[in-house]
């Protein structure tokens, strides 16, 4: 379709057209237009043995109603008409793939617009590509990656695989002009959000999740607080027969278990609250950042957990060094 003669009903009509289903900005549309002119106009007195000089500065003059234009040669501030005789066809030609180009660069760059509003959000995803270093994610419009240090040990997703992946940041490549959405299972982010999602008091902040200690894969304490009397924090996140904590583990690795215990800005009921699910603990002593606790010896197994891990966690929720032994 030749652009420098279209009717100004259907050039106008088609540029409104592209902004609207491409969620563009018409004046972008224009521009590349204009772009796409100049390159088409070089490349036309190329072929015709023209040598355009590398110093030579082009403009085009488009008219937005009617499509119309003219390629001008700008020296010593004067403007001289250079358009060739015939040149609309061969120009919408070659300016169509320049716009083409520039509307996929516009829309690639609104889709990364709206992850970015999305960071530390949680996104449906579904696994194209599985290899030794980064998982590739379809997310919608776009294609998004999990590197290997955002992936949970042991989780092997495969191609396929439909879960859910936090989104943790855009980066930008201005070397290579290239930008990534980076996705992740294993920051604690993956699993604040979770609860935000599956437990309405901590959506609407009724119940807050203060602290999270997560082994990824393995283990993870979370400790919650309710901001009104008579919400209980940790029954709200639980959920009735445990319908809400058992949609956070559905999202989880199938062998990672979960506690949900209850915050208290006192440290001794605090550190007593973190090393559930052992029962009958007790503060001996709590000096420099070490607190000694003793529990009864059919507790002790539970108190440190497997490989340590409850003890561990326990610690990093509290800030503290514990120790413990049985009674």
């Amino acid at each position: 379709m030749d652009i420098k003669k279209l009717p100004k009903t259907e050039f106008a009509a088609a540029v409104a057209q592209i902004a609207g289903e491409r969620n563009l900005d018409s004046q972008l549309i224009l521009d590349s237009i204009e772009a796409g002119l100049i390159s088409a106009y070089k490349r036309d007195q190329k072929e015709h043995g023209v040598n355009v000089s590398e110093e030579s500065t082009f403009i085009v003059e488009l008219a937005p109603e009617t499509g119309s234009f003219k390629v001008y040669e700008t020296t010593d501030d004067k403007k001289v008409d250079v358009t060739p005789p015939g040149f609309g066809r061969i120009a919408a030609q070659t300016a169509r793939q320049v716009i083409d180009q520039k509307i996929h660069e516009a829309e690639k760059e609104n889709i990364l617009d709206e992850y970015r509003r999305k960071i530390g959000g949680l996104v449906n995803g579904i696994v194209l590509r599985a290899d030794s270093y980064q998982l590739t994610v379809g997310i919608g419009r776009t294609e998004a990656v999990c590197p290997k240090d955002q992936q949970v040990k042991g989780e092997n997703l495969k191609t396929g695989d439909k879960k859910l992946f936090l989104v943790k940041e855009v980066t930008k490549d201005d070397q290579l002009g290239k930008s990534e959405v980076i996705l992740s299972r294993k920051d604690p982010e993956f699993i604040r959000q979770l609860f935000v999602r599956e437990v309405p008091e901590v959506a609407n902040r009724t119940v807050t999740v203060e602290k999270i200690a997560r082994t990824p894969g393995v283990r993870i304490k979370v400790a919650v607080s309710s901001r009104e009397a008579g919400v209980d924090p940790v029954g709200s996140c639980i959920g009735q027969k445990g319908s809400r904590i058992q949609s956070i583990l559905s999202e989880l690795s199938p062998d990672e278990k979960l506690d949900v215990v209850a915050f208290s800005k006192n440290l001794s009921h605090f550190i007593v609250q973190a090393l559930s699910p052992a029962q009958g603990v007790t503060i001996v002593s709590q000096k420099d950042g070490i607190v000694h606790v003793t529990v009864p010896e059919d507790q002790l197994a539970l108190a440190i957990g497997s490989g340590g891990e409850n003890i561990n966690l326990a610690g990093v929720l509290t800030g503290m060094d514990i120790k413990v032994q049985a009674e």
